[in-house]
Order: structure tokens, then C-alpha cells, then sequence
């Protein structure tokens, strides 16, 4: 795929708490097709970043363009109409609905919402709920959940979980997808599978990407360009071999004279 125009600028974001600056006149851009990783130490702004885009929080200054248009400060559901998504580090699921009921959730204007399509327009709910409803099928159909798609969502591992918060990506016109730590808490065998999803997601489908994330092997996978934050702004950009072994970087996460490793 190739990667020609920016689907996302932000250009000297600001987030003030009080005194206290968690993000300060943050700049990127992130490539459309891309899987774009950003990482950096506790406490660098990553995930103020994100809410930042994705509309949870306002900022301070700065702005935000999305294939050029000014976002900056829209609230999440307007962002979710775009195709703007995101996921969080905790899984966001319906506890008491089963998988395919999750995922039949997720597109948003759906004609049984409305009392009086329910009540008087019974076919017009009944056809859209098959569309749906095949849909939902095919989405875990690609990300293998077909022997858990009856299973209550609440039941799922926590690496489960992380599958259906990108499966409800796919229910709608995914653009961009922001994922927060996708693969805290999770085993190796899933973690693989999560990172193969997200890769023929992006290779099949043309999501872009752009992800929070620990695990430098993970990262190494999946992503290219790995944004580097510290101290609230971009410290560096690169390939994750240029990151490994860049000087501020290792000296930003471990202190001098350490060495930046995958996690085994």
C-alpha cells in the first residue's frame, strides 16, 4: 500500500492540567495505510494524546486534522461517524451480551433504536437486523471467535476481550484506529493473534493504525513508523531498529548507558 497522504495531523497540541502540562505542542503526522506506533515512558502523554483525538478530552491549544479537516475538540460520537475509533487499555464490553450481540451493538443509528420504527415498522428492523447480524458473523469469522460467538462477553479472557474491541472496530467504516495498549495483559499465543488481525486488517482492508504499546517486540512486528514521547511532546520518529538504538531514547526510558530490548 502506498503510503502518499497524511490521514492525521496534529500540529502543537497542548493539554494543561492545572499547572501541569501532559501534552506539550505535540506535532505528528500519521500516514494513511500505516500502522503507526507511539511509545514512551509512564508518564510521556500517550494516552492524553489519544484523548486529545479522539475527542474524550479537550485541549488546551493546538490542532487536530483528519484527511484535512479541523477536528479539533469534536466529541467522540461525532469522531465515531467519521470513522475515527478507539479502543482502551481496559476492554469496553457489553458484560451480560454475547459476543455477536456486542458486535451487532456497534453500528449506531440502527432503525429498531427508535420507538416507533419498533413498534410500526417491524420488517424495515427485522431487514436490518439480518444485515447486521451478517456482518457481525463475517467479523468473527475473520478473527477466528466463531467458537465464542454465543459466549457471554464477560466470560472472555482478557486477550479475548482485545479481539472483540477490534472486531466492533469493523462493524462500521473504520478510517483510523486508535488502540491503546492492545496487548496489556495479554499471552503470547493471543497477543500473535491480535498482531496478525491488525496486519490483515491493514493489508487486506486499508485500516490505518496507530497504537499505544510496551512491548518493543510487538511494536517491532506490526509498526513503522514508532513515535517516541517524553515529556508530553515527540522525543523521536524512526524505524523500531532506529528507536532500539537511539541515545535519548534509551536514556528517556532506562537512564544512560542501558540498552533498549524486546521483551523475551
Amino acid at each position: 500500500m502506498q503510503l502518499d497522504s497524511n490521514i492525521l495531523q496534529v500540529n502543537n497540541l497542548s493539554k494543561f492540567f492545572g499547572g501541569l502540562a501532559a501534552v506539550s505542542n505535540c506535532s505528528l503526522k500519521i500516514k494513511k495505510g500505516s500502522i503507526t506506533g507511539i511509545i514512551g515512558p509512564n508518564g510521556s502523554g500517550k494516552t492524553t494524546l489519544f484523548n486529545l483525538i479522539a475527542g474524550n478530552l479537550e485541549s488546551s491549544k493546538g490542532t487536530v486534522l483528519f484527511n484535512d479537516e479541523d477536528i479539533t475538540n469534536i466529541p467522540s460520537y461525532e469522531l465515531f461517524s467519521k470513522g475515527i475509533l478507539r479502543t482502551f487499555q481496559i476492554a469496553h464490553e457489553f458484560t451480560n451480551l454475547t459476543v455477536l450481540e456486542n458486535l451487532m451493538m456497534v453500528p449506531s443509528k440502527q432503525s429498531g433504536e427508535n420507538l416507533v420504527n419498533a413498534l410500526f415498522k417491524p420488517s424495515l428492523v427485522k431487514k436490518e437486523e439480518v444485515i447486521v447480524k451478517k456482518k457481525a458473523l463475517e467479523v468473527i469469522d475473520f478473527l477466528n471467535l466463531k467458537h465464542l460467538s454465543n459466549e457471554l462477553a464477560g466470560n472472555l479472557s482478557g486477550g479475548q476481550k482485545k479481539l472483540l474491541e477490534l472486531g466492533r472496530t469493523m462493524m462500521v467504516d473504520a478510517k483510523l484506529v486508535l488502540l491503546d495498549e492492545v496487548g496489556a495483559g495479554v499471552n503470547r499465543t493471543l497477543l500473535k493473534e491480535i498482531g496478525s488481525a491488525i496486519l490483515r486488517l491493514n493489508k487486506e482492508k486499508g485500516y490505518t493504525f496507530c497504537m499505544i504499546e510496551h512491548d518493543m517486540e510487538f511494536i517491532s512486528r506490526l509498526c513503522n513508523p514508532v513515535i517516541v514521547m517524553a515529556e508530553g511532546s515527540v522525543l523521536f520518529e524512526g524505524t523500531a531498529d532506529e528507536v532500539k538504538s537511539n541515545e535519548q531514547v534509551i536514556e528517556s526510558y532506562l537512564g544512560k548507558g542501558s540498552k533498549l530490548k524486546d521483551k523475551n
